[in-house]
């Protein structure tokens, strides 16, 4: 599996200004949204609204990841991601995200990018670690992380929310469904975003450099996987692939990238919604002060959350056989990208859809997790997490500030933050 995300932090004022003009002077056949810089920048939605108004299906033919499709609409995507046999997520046919190929060399394969029935196979196994009951196990866990971590946070002072709140409550978490031990929790996060890097990121200038660090990674989890086959009783992940009759004797390279989708998904989705709900509900006040006030609005804050903020911004399909969307033709072979982005700001569907609304009646249909068969299986760990957070920041928390402008990751695939600096008020003198 492979992201597209950019070595830069940011995107300077002149980008900015240029997808301004850009998105007002291009003609649409000469508008391409997939640029890290356009993401960072925030200029994303605006683009990916003009085409999903004046070319829903647009065909992108020059740019970093070009040629490409744009499928922008709700209905569209639900569509193509029922129908598994013509749009293909499978590796051998290009992967899962607008800048993965059959050749590259830093592929490791995963059920996320397999096609029925062989995905199915290996999804079952590890379902049963997001089971209703499993969950249970894990809430009060998560409860007493998300006390732990609220109460160390400064009053009175600027800290990055997504450091103190989103990463740490993520690598918990992640740790407790892998199994892995707590006190290297934060490794987890550092493997993830190794895997999300493109060559050229400060961190990883070289290749060589990211898979000296992804290697780390693997040597860890071969220990793990060892232990694991020879007292295979527990309900953790690894514990699950490791007894199952479908995975236990799968290829190394195959356990590797099912470990590196269920840590990088679990870090990119969760971290991030946290992240965004702050910026949300700072953003949209009444929502916070009508949140505050019903407690019961708690059960349709995820669901508006990841409509809202799409932590992952799109997935990629490849047409196995000539097909047509619309009007528009596509070709068996081209690469069409599904920008969940797009459909969950789709007006057609959502009204006032750039809108923050937490009575929002139809917030479950959001795409931020996908549709069908793909949809993602911690979609319940995910919900469980903010809605625990959120229940003892409503608990300890009585007001708090954000800073303007946070810092967004420059990536095409993972729609989120670097850094939010929040400030909560200071605390009365006893």
């Amino acid at each position: 599996m492979t992201h597209e995300q950019s070595p830069e932090n940011s995107a300077p004022a002149s980008n900015a200004q240029r997808f301004e003009q850009d998105l007002h002077q291009l003609p649409i056949a000469a508008l391409d949204v997939a640029q890290p810089d356009l993401f960072a920048a925030g200029f994303a939605p605006r683009y990916l609204a003009r085409l999903r108004h004046e070319a829903p299906v647009h065909y992108c033919a020059e740019g970093r990841f070009a040629p490409y499709w744009s499928i922008t609409r709700h209905s569209d995507i639900e569509a193509i991601e029922l129908d598994t046999e013509t749009f293909s997520s499978a590796h051998a046919n290009g992967g899962i995200t607008i800048g993965s190929s059959a050749g590259d060399p830093q592929f490791f394969p995963a059920f996320i990018s397999m096609d029925p029935p062989r995905h199915a196979t290996q999804r079952r196994v590890v379902a049963p670690a997001f089971s209703p009951e499993r969950l249970a196990q894990m809430e009060p866990q998560i409860r007493a992380w998300c006390v732990e971590i609220l109460e160390a946070l400064p009053h009175g002072e600027w800290f990055d929310w997504v450091d103190r709140v989103s990463i740490e409550l993520t690598a918990r978490t992640l740790a407790l469904l892998l199994g892995f031990p707590q006190e290297r929790s934060r490794d987890l996060i550092r493997w993830s975003e190794a895997m999300v890097a493109l060559p050229g990121h400060p961190a990883y200038s070289t290749p060589e450099n990211k898979m000296r660090v992804m290697k780390e990674c693997f040597d860890t989890f071969d220990a793990i996987w060892a232990q694991r086959l020879e007292t295979p009783g527990g309900d953790d992940l690894i514990s699950l692939l490791a007894r199952g009759e479908e995975t236990r004797h799968m290829p190394k390279p195959e356990f590797y990238g099912n470990v590196l989708l269920l840590i990088v998904g679990g870090n990119d989705t969760t971290r991030n919604s946290i992240s965004g709900s702050v910026v949300a509900l700072h953003a949209f006040p009444d929502a916070l002060q009508k949140l505050r006030a019903d407690r019961a609005l708690l059960a349709n804050l995820t669901p508006e959350l990841l409509r809202w903020q799409t932590p992952i911004a799109h997935m990629r399909r490849t047409a196995t056989r000539d097909v047509t969307i619309g009007d528009k033709h596509i070709r068996r072979g081209d690469k069409v990208v599904l920008w969940y982005l797009s459909a969950n700001r789709d007006e057609t569907l959502f009204e006032r859809a750039d809108d923050f609304v937490l009575e929002r009646h139809n917030a479950r249909r959001h795409l931020a997790f996908g549709f069908g068969v793909h949809r993602c299986i911690g979609a319940r760990l995910a919900d469980l997490q903010v809605r625990t957070l959120w229940e003892e920041i409503l608990r300890r928390i009585p007001a708090f500030d954000v800073a303007a402008d946070p810092v967004r990751v420059p990536s095409t695939f993972i729609n989120g933050y670097q850094q939010v600096m929040v400030r909560l008020p200071q605390e009365s003198a006893a």
